[in-house]
């Protein structure tokens, strides 16, 4: 078995700020932050497990009052986090009572490379919000446990938790049976065929998923270990000065903005000047404000080789 645990905290905690200090959406309702955190505890772990050397981009959608949640993890573990609330929270609203109001929500997960290949696509599996007989799911690690399984088609174990403060989780994964035998390609039958059946991974799931939340988000990494599992070997791999530690990115800028307002055409831009001074377009990742007056928005539209040279200052 093999396991690995995040810990958010400044990251976490400036997602949360940068949310709190939007003056046109407030700071996110308790269940909403909670369920965001347990997101990019998730997708920390996730980009951890596969070393993935582009951006993983997880994402639920539904027909609940949160009708869009993202995290974006980058390889160096730079992430990034919204969610689009419209309609009123209730303090203690459940998954499918904030997503998945009628058992059509979705959970996807996107791995983007970093370095495409000529007509190479991101890679995206989708899973419901329900388990297999339709039953709707109300802890987000199930959620990420299916996706997981589908995926890799090895067992796996998610405990998440988040609060003000910490977003955090533990993740629990048993290895191929065969080891390197497995490469070549006569024990991954052996391997699929004991999934969900392996006495070793259910004691050792059994011990983790027996962790508590307040535990997980208040006890460090040996309190973890120990109390979970004092009786097995265990082998602590900590993490190496030159490893990358979670932070907060956003890749935002006023150059995207502005192509984002070329996309919309002239004649639309040109309308909404009309009915106020300028355009605004805020980033739902770190609330920075972006405006493009008339002058602005003229130069945007303005043939390449007409431009003038730009200055990198702007509105924020």
């Amino acid at each position: 078995m093999r396991g690995i645990i995040v810990r958010l905290t400044d990251a976490w905690t400036e997602i949360l700020r940068r949310r709190a200090s939007n003056s046109q959406t407030g700071a996110y309702a308790t269940p909403v932050a909670e369920l965001l955190g347990e997101m990019v505890a998730a997708s920390a772990l996730m980009q951890s497990n596969i070393k993935f050397d582009g951006a993983l981009v997880m994402q639920i959608m539904g027909d609940g009052p949160v009708k869009l949640a993202v995290v974006e993890v980058q390889p160096d573990l730079a992430v990034r986090a919204a969610a689009t609330v419209m309609g009123d929270i209730a303090p203690e609203s459940t998954l499918s009572a904030m997503v998945n109001v009628n058992n059509v929500g979705r959970c996807a997960i996107t791995l983007d490379p970093k370095s495409r290949l000529p007509g190479q696509q991101p890679y995206q599996g989708v899973v419901p919000l329900c388990g297999d007989q339709g039953e709707k799911l109300e802890k987000f690690s199930d959620v990420v446990q299916h996706y997981m399984l589908q995926s890799e088609q090895l067992d796996t174990t998610l405990v998440l938790a988040a609060d003000a403060s910490v977003a955090a989780g533990l993740l629990i994964q048993r290895l191929p049976m065969q080891g390197a035998g497995n490469l070549a390609g006569g024990g991954r039958q052996l391997d699929e065929d004991e999934i969900g059946r392996n006495e070793d991974y259910h004691r050792i799931a059994t011990l983790a998923s027996s962790l508590k939340r307040e535990e997980l988000l208040s006890l460090g990494v040996d309190a973890i270990l120990h109390r979970l599992f004092w009786q097995e070997e265990v082998m602590r791999f900590a993490p190496q000065p030159d490893d990358p530690q979670p932070h907060f990115v956003c890749s935002c800028s006023r150059e995207k903005v502005g192509m984002m307002i070329v996309g919309l055409g002239e004649e639309e831009a040109a309308s909404i000047l009309v009915e106020r001074e300028d355009i605004e377009v805020g980033c739902e990742f770190c609330g920075v404000q972006y405006r493009f007056d008339a002058i602005d928005a003229a130069q945007l539209f303005r043939p390449h080789s007409q431009q003038p040279p730009t200055t990198g200052a702007g509105t924020h």
